[in-house]
């Protein structure tokens, strides 16, 4: 059976960066017959839940990943470091189910697929995609937004 990685926030597990899961039946629509992997790249890393809300500040997931943009939360902590070791072991977890493609939570600074926060914290958006995304796609991963999400 195929394998597809999802963001486990989307899967219900309560592990946004506000305590909360957000599951629907969109994303078990787009699943379809595949067999969900669900993965937490922010919570694997160690990062609590709740947590501060992160945004990335100087770029996306891509910039991240180059090392010319950094995750930070709202106090100014600087997290990049635990959103791509997040990145990595979301990486390491499709490779070893053989998942293909990815559905992932929509604007987040580890998930975001199109666009994400823009690092001002706001809730404006630019366009770019979250550390796990970049990464994912890096190694021939396709990765879509989960419908709903």
């Amino acid at each position: 059976m195929e394998s597809v990685l999802v963001s486990a926030c989307l899967r219900g597990v309560p592990c946004r960066f506000d305590g909360r899961g957000k599951a629907s039946a969109e994303v078990i629509d787009a699943i379809g017959d595949r067999r969900p992997v669900a993965f937490c790249p922010e919570v694997s890393a160690g990062l609590p839940t709740p947590r501060r809300p992160a945004e990335i500040t100087g770029g996306d997931g891509h910039d991240v990943l180059d090392g010319r943009a950094r995750v930070v939360d709202d106090t100014g902590q600087d997290v990049t470091e635990e959103f791509v070791d997040g990145a990595q072991q979301a990486l390491e977890a499709a490779r070893r189910a053989g998942c293909t493609e990815a559905l992932l939570m929509a604007r987040s600074p580890s998930c975001g697929r199109g666009t994400v926060y823009d690092g001002t914290f706001t809730g404006a958006l630019r366009t770019g995609d979250g550390v796990t995304a970049a990464l994912l796609e890096r190694h021939g991963i396709t990765v879509r937004p989960a419908p709903g999400a």
